[in-house]
């Protein structure tokens, strides 16, 4: 039954009061319509979280509640427009199904980017993918979505999208002269994204600057970073296109470099003491013994004997680190003892000869 035959049936066997029937007959269909439809998501969304497949799920995921809308809005349109004969223009219509399908869009790449961010938990370092990178190309999309619905919205409208380019063309001279900091900021944050000297995380410095901390949030404009006396940092983006910057989160080694001095009494212990000490450094389970290690005789100070060790660690963890680093000043401060030698101490000689008196 088409819906004019239903409406001359209604006039014709219920009278004036036949829209309140239209209007609930309407709301009831509506309702019936999503109902079927949240049951149907529900059965898919269970069978498609049994795949391994996460981009199924962020699709499902992403048109549950645009499909919602829209049947809420079809209804509405069809109890208007051809039960009440409400005169609606079709390019709300239009500019409705434009935002509907905007809205799923940012909704999908919204999940999708927290299905790929997931993806990392579990996996070596080397499978992983760059969290920095999946949230810029995440912003990107978003903005071209936005973008482009904008568009899409004023050219049913009736504005004219060549007069809206060109506009945009001869304005965006002037914000580009006006808003050159910004565009600065803007383009630092892409360099950043692209060429990734840092990411969410690592632990970053720079003396040009005097930049030291982990970095917490990296935006178009400005990147956090907090400090270790836990304070926020804010810099701007464009900063990190003119100085050097340090990432030691990326190094693969800790290095230990010491200067020790033995008394001049014990010069005869010192080929013993340097010889034992590097033993002990290849012994060291903390020790890397395929990086550069020296022990050497460096120095004839004032009151010590010297000699330097020069060796890395196989952690770059801060505290462990040092862990390592006291054992291993403990063991070398043994090792001089057990050669009856001893820590040289800023001393002094004073050397008299006999005076005789005739």
């Amino acid at each position: 039954m088409a819906l004019s035959d239903l409406d001359n049936w209604l006039q014709t066997n219920v009278g004036d009061n036949a829209f309140i029937y239209q209007v609930f007959l309407g709301v009831f269909i509506t309702l019936l319509v999503n109902f079927i439809w949240r049951r149907i998501y529900t059965k898919l969304d269970k069978q498609l979280k049994k795949t391994k497949n996460d981009w199924d799920d962020a699709i499902v995921l992403a048109i549950s509640s645009p499909i919602t809308l829209l049947i809420w809005g079809a209804g509405g349109w069809i109890i208007l427009r051809y039960l009440l004969s409400v005169d609606i223009k079709t390019e709300l219509r239009d500019v409705f199904l434009v935002m509907v399908l905007s809205w799923s869009l940012v909704r999908f790449i919204h999940q999708a980017e927290k299905n790929l961010i997931g993806s990392n938990i579990g996996r070596s370092d080397e499978k992983k993918v760059d969290k920095s990178t999946i949230e810029a190309i995440s912003k990107l999309l978003r903005v071209s979505v936005s973008i482009t619905t904008i568009l899409l919205i004023l050219q049913n409208l009736g504005v004219s999208i060549s007069a809206v380019l060109a506009f945009g063309g001869i304005g965006g001279i002037a914000i580009g002269f006006a808003a050159k900091d910004l565009l600065a900021n803007f383009f630092g944050g892409l360099i950043i994204y692209l060429d990734r000297p840092f990411s969410i995380g690592d632990w970053i410095r720079s003396n040009d600057r005097q930049i030291e901390g982990t970095v917490e949030y990296i935006g178009w404009r400005q990147t956090r970073i907090r400090t270790f006396d836990k304070r926020p940092l804010y810099v701007p983006n464009a900063i990190f296109n003119s100085i050097a910057v340090e990432n030691p989160s990326r190094m693969t080694n800790r290095r230990i470099y010491e200067t020790f001095g033995v008394r001049y009494d014990d010069i005869s212990q010192a080929e013993n003491i340097i010889t034992q000490v590097k033993q002990m450094l290849q012994q060291h389970p903390a020790i890397d013994t395929k990086q550069t290690m020296i022990v050497n005789l460096n120095a004839f100070s004032e009151s010590s004997v010297d000699f330097f060790v020069y060796t890395f660690t196989k952690t770059t963890d801060w505290i462990k680190f040092h862990e390592i680093k006291q054992d291993v000043l403990l063991k070398i401060a043994d090792v001089i003892s057990s050669n009856n030698a001893e820590m040289a101490y800023p001393t002094q000689r004073l050397q008299l000869e006999d005076l005789r008196l005739d």
